[in-house]
């Protein structure tokens, strides 16, 4: 545009020009000429109007009228000859002549989510001796640098080369000639795992580690330090520059290693490209030797996991491949089984698997600690064969059963014992009761003598008052009206109470002049002969 708004000027000044010689008025001439000159200097000013569009940035390049650049710089920053470091924004700009400045429009940079801008500078300050990114700064400071190039080429003291920063999410004006950028993706960290970062640039790490007293110090480094970061990220995502540090995903998965019989076992690096990453888990079976010098297999278990602040540790130590530190797990493991058992016999080592297991624990965990893994269970499964601890077993098997039946016969003669002391205990009850028993019917039997007793002494006594009673009444009646008739009288009472017959059936003689004497011995003869009667009907 600048370009064709310059010739539209050129050619309409000559057009005047060439007009006005053509007129023979001197005031038309005049006019034409002046008409030529004013569209001349329109057509200049309109060429040095340029525009740059909302999503595009301008790049200016100087040709004329300015110094050159000195000092291997390659953008000018005061007004020298050729790319100038400050860009156009977008909209109208002046006075950017066609013939001393070149003005090329370029798209923004526009970094998508989920990625990141790698940034490297054409121009600046050298870097430091041995480093080979510019130092960290702020995300504020490292955005004013980057959109303000001349303050990153002069007060900003921008260096020239990788920087350690990069570019997050979203739309950045930035000099192409000072600036490429290379998108990339950001840097992931998947749950139950952790990143350990290792820094490529900064001052010498001075972060001193004791993991164990025995071992040497890790030395790991802070921020802005060059090393192993002592600081893993957590799970999530983050904008890591993956040239200015190395990213080691570490699992924090609690994993659990076999060591079992018929696996394919560990093997060493360059061999292992036919195995996937779950097989690794398992391990050749662990052979040990007890010291009545019998060999057999042992089915091992072991869990571990490395903790997140524990991860930069495992990395300075073995790495951040997961091979060397299974080699190292099942070294120690294997060392420890085999040394454990040499003070042992067979039997005592498949009896006391709970010992072998709490031993094996403390010793693996405290060997693993050193290389920063947290060992958190050891389990023993099975523990020799058929073929290697077959006989020992059945005689084992053998030897306890016979105790088991020494031991059931024991609990018989036991169980005879009790019985039989329950019986005599029963027995002894029995007659302490019966002993009760009688001993209270022998308190019955006194009291109910006693009571007997009491009785005929009160019916003894009744009698004999009533006899007396009686006595005396017949001694009265008697002295009234005769011995003779009083007897009379009473016989006759009891006659009547007793309805006893009163015919005679006993005969009395005697002389005349005891006449009443002879009727009262018939009458009594006659009352004992039916006395003898009423007996003899009642046997």
């Amino acid at each position: 545009m600048s370009n064709a708004a310059l010739l539209l000027g050129i050619i309409v000044a000559v057009m005047c020009v060439m007009s006005a010689f053509r007129v023979p008025q001197k005031s038309l001439r005049i006019l034409l000429i002046s008409l030529g000159i004013a569209a001349l200097l329109v057509g200049v000013a309109l060429s040095s109007i340029r525009y740059v569009g909302a999503t595009q940035v301008g790049v200016v390049k100087k040709n004329a009228f300015g110094p050159s650049l000195t000092g291997g710089n390659i953008l000018a920053t005061a007004g020298e000859m050729g790319p100038q470091a400050d860009v156009l924004a977008p909209g109208w700009h002046l006075w950017y002549w066609p013939l001393i400045y070149d003005v090329e429009t370029r798209p923004l940079v526009d970094i998508p989510a989920d990625k990141i801008g790698l940034v490297e500078s054409r121009d600046g300050l050298p870097l430091d001796k041995g480093q080979v990114f510019a130092p960290e700064m702020t995300n504020a400071q490292f955005k004013r640098m980057i959109e303000d190039p001349t303050f990153f080429l002069t007060a900003g003291n921008g260096r020239k080369g990788p920087q350690s920063n990069v570019l997050t999410p979203g739309k950045y004006r930035l000099n192409p000639e000072l600036f490429t950028v290379t998108m990339v993706d950001t840097t992931e960290v998947p749950p139950a795992a952790v990143a350990v970062l290792k820094s490529n640039f900064g001052t010498e790490p001075t972060l001193s580690v004791q993991v164990s007293e025995d071992d040497e110090p890790v030395i790991l480094a802070k921020t802005g330090e060059k090393g192993i970061q002592a600081e893993p990220l957590q799970p999530g995502k983050y904008p890591v520059n993956t040239k200015a540090y190395s990213v080691s995903i570490i699992s924090t998965r609690e994993t659990i290693i076999r060591f079992t019989a018929g696996e394919k076992g560990y093997l060493p690096e360059g061999q292992r490209a036919s195995i996937d990453s779950a097989s690794l888990n398992e391990q050749r079976e662990i052979t040990v030797r007890t010291s009545d010098g019998f060999t057999f297999p042992v089915d091992v278990r072991v869990e571990y996991k490395i903790e997140p602040l524990n991860a930069p540790i495992v990395v300075a130590k073995l790495g951040a491949d997961r091979e060397p530190l299974l080699a190292k797990l099942n070294s120690t493991v294997r060392a420890i089984f085999r040394n454990n058992a040499e003070s042992v016999k067979a039997l005592d080592y498949v009896n006391q698997r709970s010992i072998q297991e709490s031993q094996s624990l403390a010793m693996i965990s405290k060997e693993m600690a050193r290389m920063g893994v947290t060992i958190t269970g050891v389990r023993i499964g099975d523990v020799g064969d058929e073929e290697t601890l077959g006989k020992l077993l059945n005689t084992q098997r053998d030897r306890e059963i016979a105790v088991q039946e020494q031991i059931t016969f024991q609990e018989q003669q036991k169980a005879a014992m009790q019985q039989k002391e329950l019986s005599k205990t029963t027995q002894e009850a029995e007659e302490e009761k019966r002993l009760a028993t009688a001993s209270y019917e022998v308190k019955i039997a006194e009291q109910d003598k006693e009571k007997r007793i009491i009785e005929a002494k009160a019916h003894a006594e009744a009698v004999e008052i009533e006899a007396t009673a009686q006595a005396n009444a017949y001694k009265m009646i008697a002295d009234q009206i005769g011995k003779a008739n009083a007897a009379m009288i009473e016989v006759l009472r009891v006659i009547g109470e007793n309805r006893i017959e009163i015919t005679p059936r006993v005969m009395v003689t005697g002389s005349s002049d005891g006449a009443s004497s002879s009727e009262t011995v018939a009458l009594i003869g006659t009352m004992l002969d039916q006395m003898v009667k009423d007996a003899k009907d009642e046997k």
